[in-house]
């Protein structure tokens, strides 16, 4: 029953003494910081078989009751989520004891995994409270430690990034603060089981303040999962942090305001209600504009990480779709692409990092015959690729077949159309990047097939990714039948 509480107490223990051990990156520190996701992943899994078996329970911290006190909702969602979460940044911490030695000077990669379990922890709190106080912290922890992973290289492109990072998810936070301000004035509650049961005696009383309370919120939690036009901080941060970094920001981060969003909408509020108000209409337009416009953007890009920031912008617009449909098909192909794109783009910028780990090549019209050089790595980056274009065979292809059936089911092929524009657009910067690592030699020495030579550490973690990949490309329903079970807590 207390396994949840004792993951987050464990993961803070790991950041406040990793620091302690030494200042810099050796056996001890590498053992206290994958046998704590080792240890805490176990204790997460045992949580989600044990929920899967004899169904969710709310955990009250301390015994206070629910109207007061801290509650975790223990569901197969967020134990689901969790663990994923958990899963991704076990293996993208492991390729990172190698790459980042090559990203930030010696005396901070303590300082570095510290902040890495801070942000494992906001993410997990975020997943499992069920109240939006507690969110709101654990949004500000998320914020804080995501910001110094940003500045941690020290560079003046860095710094920019951070700061503008912080000053608009500092405007997201206080847009979300006050719409749970208003929220409170209008039902008493800040835990979602109670605003749920008091908000349909009171919402046709108070219309315009729940009106702006769900703006303010919705508007905030858009701003931090860089929800198209309020993007802007994502290219910079994602491209300019640690490879490492940008795989948990862009692959897990943005994930969770989009949980928040979700669990305020269907479990806090209610489908009558936003559908009486219209909420799913405007959130299918902003996905349907991110989708395309995203990818029009990352088409001009020609740093490699910049261009995968800007297609996160674009992808995140298939989740927000599958929000935006409201119904269980919907949800359903939202939250599969949630696993699907939390894989794909890590398998991405990791094969990304490895890029400019063994050639300091960014841009990508410098990729000539780089897949002669760096085989593996290539093959794996188009594994990612082809997925996010919606190749069959490949989770992407799934993500996209689950939004079509649902957006034909409410009849409105019109989003089927932008699906497949926007996979024609990713398919434009996507493959040009493949035709040149492979089709286009250097002109001035013969190209030859090599042994890849990059650290083990970072070549396994990358080709396990990319068998997920494949893998829940061949058999979907290993994510589906679990996503299916968690939909109706929110319907």
């Amino acid at each position: 029953m207390q396994l949840p509480l004792y993951i987050l107490l464990l993961l803070l223990m790991a950041a406040v003494i990793i620091p302690l051990i030494t200042k810099e990156l050796n056996l001890k520190s590498k053992v206290v910081i994958i046998g704590t996701l080792l240890i805490t992943g176990s204790m997460m899994l045992y949580t989600f078989v044990g929920v899967w078996r004899n169904g969710s329970y709310l955990y009250n911290i301390g015994n206070w009751g629910q109207k007061i006190g801290i509650q975790f909702n223990i569901d197969i969602f967020s134990t689901f989520m969790s663990l994923f979460i958990i899963i991704l940044s076990l293996i993208i911490i492991i390729y990172s004891l190698k790459d980042i030695e090559h990203e930030i000077s010696a005396d901070q990669i303590s300082l570095y995994y510290s902040l890495i379990f801070l942000l494992i922890l906001g993410m997990v709190g975020i997943t499992i409270t069920n109240d939006l106080f507690n969110t709101y912290v654990f949004m500000e922890i998320l914020a804080i430690t995501s910001c110094a992973i940003i500045s941690i290289k020290r560079y003046k492109e860095n710094y920019m990034a951070s700061f503008k990072y912080l000053m608009l998810n500092t405007l997201g936070s206080l847009s979300f603060l006050f719409g749970v301000a208003l929220l409170y004035m209008v039902t008493g509650y800040l835990n979602l089981v109670e605003i749920n049961i008091i908000i349909n005696e009171v919402w046709r009383l108070y219309p315009t303040n729940l009106l702006l309370a769900l703006g303010l919120m919705i508007t905030g939690l858009a701003i931090k999962a860089a929800v198209f036009p309020l993007h802007i901080w994502l290219p910079d941060a994602h491209s300019s942090a640690p490879t490492p970094s940008s795989a948990l920001l862009s692959g897990l981060v943005v994930k969770v305001y989009i949980f928040t969003a979700m669990k305020l909408l269907f479990r806090a509020i209610g489908l009558q209600i936003i559908n009486e108000i219209d909420i799913p209409r405007f959130i299918t337009y902003f996905a349907a504009l991110g989708m395309i416009l995203g990818s029009v953007f990352a088409i001009g890009q020609k740093d490699i990480k910049r261009l995968l920031a800007y297609s996160s912008v674009a992808q995140i617009g298939y989740i927000f779709l599958g929000i935006g449909i409201g119904t269980e098909q919907g949800l359903a192909a939202g939250l599969f692409h949630v696993i699907t794109h939390g894989l794909m783009k890590s398998l991405l910028f990791l094969s990304a990092g490895a890029i400019i780990y063994k050639t300091g090549k960014r841009d990508i019209r410098t990729f000539q015959g780089i897949g002669y050089q760096m085989p593996i790595t290539m093959i794996l980056f188009t594994i990612g690729a082809l997925g996010m274009i919606g190749i069959p065979g490949l989770n992407g292809f799934m993500s996209k077949w689950y939004l079509g059936f649902a957006v034909l089911q409410i009849n409105q092929p019109i989003f089927l159309v932008i699906i497949l524009i926007s996979s024609f657009l990713n398919a434009m910067y996507y493959m040009p990047i493949i035709i040149t690592a492979f089709l286009m030699g250097n002109d001035e020495k013969k190209e030859e097939m090599r042994f890849e030579e990059l650290p083990k550490s970072m070549i396994i973690p990358m080709i396990f990714i990319g068998f997920l990949c494949i893998a829940t490309g061949f058999f979907p329903q290993l994510i589906m039948n679990v996503v299916q079970r968690a939909v109706p807590t929110f319907l």
